[in-house]
């Protein structure tokens, strides 16, 4: 090793020392990885277990070809939890970086004027970014041109085969393809097998078969045991019976944790379930926003609370390293995104739980998600033929012209913008012109790999051999010898097993729980991110809010869906007898702390009649003092803007504030339909300011 050499090397060490502690010592493949990046400007890939140092590899190449006078770092990273560990990261080892996502939308004028001056060592955005009109023709070819280093982190989001595929993180490739020959680029994944390693070689070029090619570039695999981890299987065919064995037994678990629930509804549910037995929990799912996010990975992280009940949307990125366990209620569609989902689990711990509690319901629920997957040839052509070449035509204006829902036709637009058919443009979608050939043989492979995938899964559930060896095999771990040993750890190791036996009595209860009338209205904790840019003085936690509030069902549920979306499309008129008959029997299963002593309706622009009548009515029925209804200042109207900073300044004084003098109890607060909660939070605030004990939250229907 040179002196040169052994100096970069020293510094790098230090820089470790000020990213993990003074006791941090960098792994031999770890400094492979920055010496390849900053001395020898190759490009790599980096496949390794969760917790073996990743980030630290990009932050301390970053730094160090920033003190070579080279250009900012671009990382290109999926999910918001990450972004803000590594921001943290960063600023502990003096590097100056900022992310561009859609949570902090009003401060990104100010990041790309940092940009611009220099004062940014390291930008992390999330791969949408990288379409957006405006950062695409105006920001990205200057970091293209000026960038010290790319880095594609939880890079398996490239490939078709790995378990996460995005369509946006198929953009990155125009991004790499326009750097000059001597910017290293960087990609990194805790999950990827031989195949999907393949995929992301051929997707970036940062990778082969091998340790290293004549090409200039770099693959480090390591080993995926994880000597933390105690991996069971607890089969129970019955949801009902599932849940309360949980309920029973999370207080056994070490710690706090996360219980995965394969759907948003599935989430919340089981959520409100363990909050009623008296545990510390709440839900975290795709839908919630990003302010709430961050405040309940927070409380996670200081142990605040015994569980975050969440889908998949908490995933990648998120680092507890004393995190005690990990429990799925329903397995996750393949190995491989399982062990990703455990890898969260043990990190700096002697010991982890690990349970997995299948289900019968799984595998429909699984086929459900591959039947919204891409879809048939014709729906997609009819998508292209819908476009103009020169007038764009935004998402919700395309929707009514094609059979496909938002999300489905968001994802259409985004692959066709991939394969160069559609182009994103301030104002929505045109298409481009050029021809566009539907890849069934692609599709057709991707689905025999999915057959093959669920099926994998379920083997793993009956399987009798080691259970991390199945996984690890499965991740075609390089260390793996499959003559060897098994972990000695698992349920099949050790023949230790979790009881299966659980109360019928703790049955019937979680059963009548689950199955109680209506739906949980959970209250916002958090302030949106930027308000003080819009002129708002509001951050933190919500300490002037509603309480826990109740929805009569969803509009997407299968029983009260049809009879919501008839009510709610026509034309507005008194609540029907069958709507209040309803709401009385959720009001009559809301377990709440104080009953409430008065109702009033919230002013409504499309329903005025329906939530005023529905108010008198509970106010008659349940002997509640009727206080009318909450008026709107003149002029003021509902938000149109789906990002909730902009929605939270819109309600910022929007109703006049009522006389409640000499009121005593909470108020019933009636609305007929609650989206993102703001307009219930913020009318709840305006009630609290005028004197209100508390105010419970009641709505027709929510969207989902």
């Amino acid at each position: 090793m040179t002196d040169s050499s052994d100096l970069l090397r020293d510094d790098a060490e230090h820089l470790l020392r000020e990213l993990a502690g003074p006791g941090a010592r960098l792994r031999d493949d770890q400094w492979a990885a920055i010496e390849a990046l900053v001395v020898h400007r190759r490009r790599a890939l980096v496949v390794q277990r969760t917790g073996w140092g990743k980030s630290a590899v990009y932050f301390i190449s970053a730094k160090l070809l920033r003190g070579q006078g080279r250009g900012p770092t671009v990382i290109v990273s999926p999910l918001l939890a990450l972004m803000r560990n590594q921001v943290a990261a960063a600023e502990r080892a003096g590097v100056h970086a900022a992310t561009i996502n859609s949570g902090n939308v009003t401060e990104w004028e100010d990041i790309h004027r940092r940009i611009a001056a220099g004062e940014i060592d390291v930008l992390l955005v999330s791969p949408e970014r990288l379409n957006n009109p405006d950062f695409r023709d105006q920001v990205l070819p200057s970091l293209a041109r000026d960038a010290g280093l790319v880095v594609v982190d939880e890079a398996h989001c490239v490939s078709d085969w790995g378990h996460d595929f995005r369509p946006d993180y198929r953009r990155i490739r125009t991004l790499v393809s326009e750097l000059g020959e001597d910017v290293p680029v960087l990609a990194t994944t805790a999950t990827a097998n031989d195949r999907v390693v393949a995929d992301i070689a051929a997707q970036l070029g940062v990778g082969g078969n091998g340790d290293s090619s004549s090409e200039g570039t770099l693959v480090l695999r390591g080993g995926l045991d994880r000597p933390s981890l105690h991996l069971s299987v607890v089969r129970i065919d019955e949801p009902a019976r599932r849940a309360a064995w949980l309920a029973r037994h999370l207080e056994e678990l070490p710690g706090s944790g996360i219980v995965y629930a394969l759907t948003v509804s599935a989430a919340r549910d089981l959520a409100a379930l363990l909050s009623d037995r008296g545990y510390a929990v709440a839900a975290y799912t795709g839908q919630t926003e990003p302010a709430e996010r961050e405040q309940l990975e927070a409380d996670l992280l200081d142990n605040k609370v015994k569980a975050l009940v969440a889908t998949s949307a908490l995933g990648m990125g998120f680092d507890k390293p004393d995190l005690g366990f990990v429990v799925h209620l329903g397995a996750p569609s393949s190995p491989i995104s399982y062990y990703q989902q455990v890898g969260r689990a043990g990190r700096s711990t002697e010991r982890a739980e690990v349970v997995l509690l299948p289900g019968p319901e799984d595998r429909r629920i699984w086929e459900w998600f591959a039947s919204v997957a891409f879809p048939e040839e014709s729906l997609v052509r009819r998508v292209i033929a819908a476009l103009d070449t020169e007038r764009p035509v935004s998402t919700p204006a395309l929707e009514p012209q094609v059979d496909l829902n938002r999300s489905r036709l968001e994802m259409v637009l985004k692959v066709l913008d991939v394969d160069g058919a559609v182009k994103r443009v301030k104002g929505g979608w045109i298409a481009t012109g050029r021809p566009w050939t539907y890849d069934e043989e692609r599709y057709g492979r991707l689905e025999e790999a999915r057959a093959a995938e669920q099926e994998a899964m379920l083997e793993y559930e009956r399987t009798t051999e080691c259970r991390m060896v199945f996984l690890r095999r499965q991740l075609d771990d390089p260390e793996l010898d499959a003559r060897g040993p098994g972990c000695g750890r698992c349920d099949n190791c050790t023949g230790s097993r979790w009881p299966t036996t659980v109360g019928d009595e703790d049955v019937a209860r979680t059963r009548a729980r689950l199955e109680r009338p209506g739906i949980d209205l959970p209250p916002r904790r958090q302030w949106p991110t930027g308000m003080p840019t819009l002129g708002v003085r509001l951050s933190g936690r919500i300490t002037d809010g509603p309480r826990p509030g109740r929805v009569l069902g969803r509009l997407s549920d299968l029983g009260w869906g049809p009879r919501l979306r008839e009510l709610l499309d026509g034309p507005d008129g008194e609540a029907p007898k069958a709507v209040v008959d309803a709401a009385i029997a959720v009001l009559a299963a809301w377990d709440w702390d104080e009953r409430p002593t008065s109702v009033m309706a919230l002013d409504s622009a499309s329903h005025p009649v329906l939530v005023s009548s529905l108010a008198s009515r509970l106010a008659q029925i349940g002997r509640l003092r009727d206080l009318g209804v909450l008026r709107r200042r003149t002029g003021n109207t509902d938000p149109t803007a789906a990002n909730s900073a902009y929605r939270v300044a819109a309600l910022v004084d929007a109703w006049e504030e009522p006389d409640l003098h000499g009121l005593r109890g909470p108020i019933l607060l009636v609305d007929a339909v609650t989206d993102t909660g703001w307009t219930l939070t913020m009318a709840a605030r305006t009630l609290v300011a005028a004197g209100a004990d508390a105010v419970l939250p009641f709505a027709l229907a929510s969207p989902k």
